[in-house]
Formats: structure tokens, sequence, C-alpha cells
């Protein structure tokens, strides 16, 4: 079955609106004031950030191997924020950037809809990325 990219795998909501979660929390904005400012249940982004946290490191790693994929020309890594999670987030941010600037036609997608194709739907789905790397390595 194939996902647009405006959702994540398992998800009810838009992937631009876990993303929205995703980086107030990385800004560090707790549960309760992303879920009110979002109008969603806080036990709904509660989960979607506990998702993200357990596997930011990997994220991390894997769209930064990205961003270095596909920038067009050398490809700037994004600082340190200090924590994974933030770190996680400004990988994702970054190779969504990269993307957007090889091929311009995507321009019209959001970040979030960008890292929806790139994950193929599943950055928070169980099994990914880990999966996916795994696979990959001999």
């Amino acid at each position: 079955m194939l996902l647009p990219v405006t959702v994540l795998l398992r998800r009810a909501d838009a992937a631009v609106v876990i993303g929205a979660a995703l980086v107030a929390r990385a800004a560090g904005s707790g549960h309760r004031v992303i879920a009110a400012g979002l109008g969603l249940p806080d036990q709904t982004v509660r989960g979607w950030l506990r998702r993200f946290a357990g596997r930011a490191g990997v994220v991390r790693e894997v769209f930064t191997v990205l961003l270095v994929q596909v920038a067009p020309s050398d490809p700037v890594l994004p600082d340190p924020r200090g924590a994974l999670f933030a770190d996680g987030v400004a990988a994702v941010l970054a190779a969504a950037g990269a993307v957007t600037a090889r091929w311009p036609e995507m321009v019209a997608l959001s970040p979030w809809q960008v890292a929806s194709a790139l994950s193929g739907g599943r950055l928070l789905a169980p099994g990914w990325p880990r999966s996916s790397i795994n696979a990959s390595r001999p």
C-alpha cells in the first residue's frame, strides 16, 4: 500500500501536525503545552514524543546520511543542539532542506511531508529505522 506524503503510517494526524509537535518539543515545550496548542489529547502527543525520543539517535543518523547523499553541493550539517531529541529533529529538517534544494519541484512539500516520503511513512512506526539500517549492512 502506498501512503501519501501527508501522513505517517499508523497515525491519524497529518505529518505536518506531528512535525510541529516534534519541533515544539525540541525547542523545550512539554507534551501538555504542545497538545493544548494543537488541540489534541495529551496522550496522543505524548505517544509521538516518546516514540521519536526512543529512536532519536538512529533517526539523526539516518537523516544525516540522507542529507550527505542528497545535498546538491557540500552539505551543511546541523549544529549539535545539546539534546538527542533536538539533534534528531534538526537532522530531519536539514535532510528535507537538502531534498528541496536538489529537487525544487518538491519545495511545495513541508519538511515533514519530505520526512514522511524519505521514511516511507514510517518515521514513527515500530521497527523503523532500525530494520532499514540493519538490512543495508553486510
